[in-house]
């Protein structure tokens, strides 16, 4: 073969590569990304949840969005609400299960919300699922503590918390289903600043795991905009004050207990929103569609996980 004939050939293997590497879903942003597992918060849900609350979707759609940009996502169900400790031993069985079932032997990405950031630290620091996990990042994340948390402590009396605990157990299992174990004074306890100050000490970060925190705030508590948040920001912002955390929050948690690992901000918004609050921030029940670039803000974080894999 002489040597037209062999740059001939190369030339036309180095123009068609990239055409097949690139058709199909490939040109999608998140195809190569490694599965994205959904960490849901305090009274959260998942995929696989039982009861009428299956109906709604935790996540408002965005498992599904990412799923359509070429992730692979995986939002399974805990406990609606337990301590950290029992949610983290659970969410090392369900992705382990998970990836069983799919003979998948890579790494994840978590994305945890609220409280489900701290359970995805304790499974990946404590429970040895670090050789599973690319990157952590959290959501508005209590890392520090909710001063909420410690408001209902400090309101409700010692004798009358287990009776109000079996009150919300109960409607748990109604309105969730399923079989999951439910401890409500478990979840308080380790939610609050003294809770927070023994966890984060018992569960340091995992140097082969990368982390990252995106979190948010209400500049003004309207009840337009924030119906439920807008109501604890007050008891939050004095709760935050009194615990040197600051007045800022997004209804249930100070910016400052947010931040963990990369602090990486929050979505961008128009002048005529308010801030996004705790909810928003997941796009709960939607409730973010229309105050912000919800799916521009998960797409971001997607990428950010992708780029430190």
């Amino acid at each position: 073969m002489n040597r037209k004939a062999i740059l001939a050939l190369v030339t036309a293997a180095l123009l068609t590569a990239p055409a097949f590497a690139s058709s199909g879903s490939s040109s999608k942003p998140l195809t190569g990304t490694y599965p994205i597992v959904l960490s849901h918060g305090l009274f959260g849900w998942g995929d696989n949840s039982g009861g009428v609350i299956s109906i709604i979707n935790y996540w408002g759609g965005m498992d599904t969005y990412l799923r359509d940009q070429g992730a692979t996502v995986f939002a399974p169900s805990k406990s609606a609400a337990n301590s950290n400790e029992v949610r983290g031993q659970q969410l090392k069985t369900l992705i382990l299960n998970y990836a069983a079932a799919n003979n998948y032997t890579g790494k994840f990405h978590i994305l945890g919300h609220s409280q489900g950031g701290l359970d995805s630290r304790y499974a990946v620091s404590n429970l040895g699922l670090s050789s599973r996990v690319s990157t952590l990042t959290t959501l508005n994340t209590p890392h520090y503590g909710s001063p909420i948390a410690d408001i209902v402590k400090s309101v409700l009396p010692g004798w009358i918390q287990p009776f109000v605990a079996v009150v919300i157990e109960t409607l748990v299992k109604v309105v969730y289903g399923g079989t999951n174990q439910q401890n409500a004074l478990a979840a308080l306890a380790s939610l609050s600043k003294e809770g927070l100050v023994t966890f984060n000490s018992a569960t340091p970060n995992n140097s082969g795991v990368k982390y990252f925190s995106y979190g948010s705030s209400i500049t003004i508590p309207d009840l337009i905009q924030h119906p439920l948040m807008g109501i604890l920001h007050p008891a939050c912002a004095a709760g935050g004050l009194f615990q040197g955390q600051g007045l800022t929050n997004d209804g249930l948690v100070p910016l400052t207990s947010q931040k963990w690992g990369t602090w990486k901000g929050g979505p961008s918004y128009g002048i005529f929103t308010t801030g996004i609050d705790h909810l928003q921030a997941s796009n709960t029940l939607k409730s973010g569609n229309l105050w912000y670039d919800v799916e521009g803000h998960f797409l971001n974080v997607a990428k950010n996980m992708k780029s430190n894999q």
